[in-house]
């Protein structure tokens, strides 16, 4: 949150964007910290709703009154459900999310985001979660990646690059040289963009399946917080989506 508001302060593009960005990590953070106060969790999302649902309509308000107006229109349907099932409605949003996850489900993604790194601290594996197992993806909760990380090199098993998930935020270690979607390996269908606006910053992007994220380099800049400087890094989106490039996963401001 910190590191947000402090970049937010800036007259750079992203300005806007991560001083939202800060709010709805708060927002995050109130109910990460209020989960852990509810005891262990069983690992059973079903199970484990009636906390995790309570923590859902502070976010909906929010959202509601100073969000995009399409979510903040979604999140007052929610929140002004007339027909008495809001909790439902709720609970559905939640365990679709939690069942075929993408990141096009807002509300899904950033509700879920605190519940699943409860259960990555706590040490419980998520019991009713199709799990796929992958080097590319999350070894915890089976997610996709958000960005990638730089670090030096004897700090990471995959020769100094890692992945961080998208879902409970976990990183794990994977190979520098290699597309993360397709596992492309060959070095003329694989490359990365830099500019020095962004210097600790990059796009890796790759010519066989034309997907693309981003990479925190935290050898050029040790007090980055690779989720919040990635969300800074949104023209580098911009231009990856001008040339065709798809993101493997996108961010909670939408990019």
């Amino acid at each position: 949150m910190a590191r947000a508001r402090h970049l937010a302060q800036g007259d750079g593009p992203s300005a806007a964007l991560l001083s939202s960005y800060a709010d709805l990590l708060a927002l995050q953070h109130a109910s990460f910290e209020s989960l852990k106060k509810g005891g262990p969790p069983s690992g059973s999302l079903e199970r484990d709703l009636p906390v995790v649902r309570k923590q859902v309509p502070p976010l909906l308000h929010a959202i509601a009154e100073k969000g995009p107006e399409r979510l903040a229109m979604e999140a007052a349907a929610i929140l002004d459900d007339h027909t008495g099932h809001a909790q439902e409605a709720i609970d559905q949003l939640l365990l679709t999310y939690w069942y075929t996850p993408t990141d096009q489900n807002f509300f899904g993604k950033a509700s879920l985001q605190p519940y699943a790194s409860w259960l990555a601290e706590s040490g419980v594996d998520p019991l009713d979660r199709a799990m796929t197992r992958a080097d590319n993806r999350c070894p915890f909760c089976s997610g996709r990646p958000q960005l990638s990380i730089l670090v030096a090199a004897g700090e990471s098993d995959g020769g100094g690059r890692q992945l961080l998930c998208a879902t409970c935020l976990t990183v794990w270690p994977f190979r520098r040289v290699v597309c993360v979607y397709c596992g492309e390996e060959d070095e003329r269908q694989t490359g990365y963009f830099h500019t020095p606006a962004f210097d600790h910053l990059r796009l890796d992007a790759c010519e066989s399946c034309k997907h693309y994220l981003k990479t925190v380099d935290l050898t050029k800049l040790g007090l980055a917080v690779p989720l919040v400087d990635e969300v800074a890094g949104a023209p580098l989106d911009l231009w990856a989506r001008e040339r065709g490039y798809e993101k493997i996963e996108l961010n909670l401001v939408g990019l």
